[in-house]
């Protein structure tokens, strides 16, 4: 199994001896900084960082020689269904948030994104997009490639496994034997080969229950730094500090513009 990146330092030295070029590598530097943005302090229920989820599956993609802009999106691919874009809107996505991502990135990237959040990707969606593969365009079956390596990342350090049952039952591996099929079906035998193996290394490997979902989630959660959440004593405390700086502003201006008046001077002889 081909060891994968985890970090964007990672990635950037793979794609760059890989023999991207500096403008494609700030292409996906680029999309890197939004991930940033995006998913700040948000992590998987086995406790991994969100954003090294996201890093690993763009370094699948480039390991498949994927174009710059798939990486680009494969760094962002769960933008719309995970991403915090700062309470704009319900969670998923919308045409206020692609046209935040879109003065970001190229428009491109953007529809890989887009696309990718709109495939249904389910046990009975898997059959239907392997049986009919051949009719879809460039695009789609770049945004399934793209699906395929999040599934391929899912399972690289059984990471999937360390999600909990929640996790195994919606990526179950059912399906596993035609998503190898579809990586064939689209010209690329090592990630067929690397799914494979992938898929059993998780079937047969033994996770002791304690190690399993430590966040007690079955999904991905927001972990607010307490630097970053107003406790009610801390409010109260910047709430009447501002407002005694307040009324302190006001005496002194009060006192110099009585200081200013003809009654003032008169007062202070």
């Amino acid at each position: 199994m081909h060891s994968y990146a985890q970090t964007n330092i990672q990635l950037l030295n793979q794609l760059r001896q890989n023999g991207y070029s500096t403008s494609e590598l700030l292409c996906i530097a680029n999309a890197y900084g939004l991930a940033m943005q995006l998913f700040t302090g948000r992590f998987r229920p086995s406790g991994k960082p969100f954003t090294a989820h996201l890093v690993g599956t763009a370094s699948i993609l480039g390991h498949l020689h994927a174009s710059s802009e798939l990486i680009a999106a494969g760094l962002l691919h769960a933008a719309y269904s995970h991403g915090d874009f700062g309470g704009i809107g319900k969670r998923g996505i919308s045409v206020v948030k692609r046209e935040q991502v879109k003065r970001v990135i190229d428009e491109k990237i953007e529809e890989y994104i887009a696309r990718y959040t709109a495939l249904l990707w389910t046990a009975d969606t898997i059959p239907a997009i392997h049986n009919h593969l051949y009719k879809l365009d460039d695009i789609d079956r770049n945004v399934v490639l793209m699906r395929l390596a999040n599934e391929l990342e899912e399972r690289l350090d059984l990471g999937i496994l360390y999600c909990g049952d929640f996790k195994q039952q919606q990526y179950s591996d059912r399906d596993g034997h035609l998503m190898i099929e579809i990586a064939q079906q689209l010209g690329f035998p090592v990630l067929a080969t690397e799914l494979e193996q992938a898929f059993s290394d998780t079937a047969s490997a033994k996770l002791s229950a304690e190690l399993s979902n430590p966040t007690g989630l079955g999904y991905s959660t927001l972990v607010t730094p307490n630097s970053c959440q107003r406790k009610p004593l801390v409010f109260f405390y910047h709430t009447l500090t501002q407002t005694i700086e307040y009324w302190k502003s006001c005496a002194v201006n009060f006192k110099a513009a009585l200081g200013r008046s003809p009654h003032g001077s008169l007062a202070r002889d």
